[in-house]
């Protein structure tokens, strides 16, 4: 029973560290990155498509995302897609690919984005020990009703805050690299 609590915790901090590392792909780094396209949508033929279904997406340059959309009869739908975007970008579309020139970053936007960064991994950090939280209880609901004794309980939250601080390490680990790319000029 209690490795099924370590495997259910094993299983939700995995997905905390994804959905982490996830959100910081799409965080713009001053260098090409085809991810920040990811959560773009484009109104093909009346329903919301994904831009990596409808384009072949490259970066030819490191600072220049080109993408070649199958149908050229869309170009004007991606490009109004981009410009309604939170990404900040402007395309230059020349009829047969859209080029988006990624600006370097100022100083100033440059701290903006490693505090954003920061406060994604303490969010991260926040359901990290909300699972703790979880997992503890219910060793604890185990205990109370005789399923395992005084002494596993107390291993057991040993191994949980364990896993929780390797965890936290890993997710220090993604913030620190992230705030490396974001700084670097």
């Amino acid at each position: 029973m209690r490795n099924q609590i370590h495997d259910h915790l094993s299983e939700k901090m995995d997905k905390t560290l994804n959905v982490l590392k996830e959100e910081l792909n799409h965080v713009r780094a001053g260098r090409a990155n085809p991810l920040i396209l990811d959560k773009l949508k484009v109104e093909y033929y009346g329903a919301e498509t994904p831009i990596k279904q409808l384009a072949s997406i490259s970066v030819p340059e490191p600072r220049i995302i080109q993408i070649q959309p199958y149908d050229a009869t869309i170009m004007k739908e991606v490009e109004k897609a981009i410009l309604t975007s939170d990404l900040g970008l402007n395309p230059s579309n020349d009829g047969k690919v859209i080029r988006l020139i990624i600006p370097m970053l100022t100083e100033e936007r440059r701290k903006e984005l490693t505090k954003h960064v920061k406060k994604l991994g303490e969010d991260a950090k926040v359901a990290l020990r909300n699972e703790r939280r979880d997992a503890i209880d219910q060793l604890k609901k185990m205990q109370k009703s005789k399923e395992i004794t005084e002494d596993e309980l107390s291993s057991g939250e040993k191994e949980v805050q364990k896993m929780v601080d390797d965890q936290v390490a890993l997710i220090d680990q993604q913030i620190n690299k992230k705030n490396d790319e974001i700084m670097e000029v």
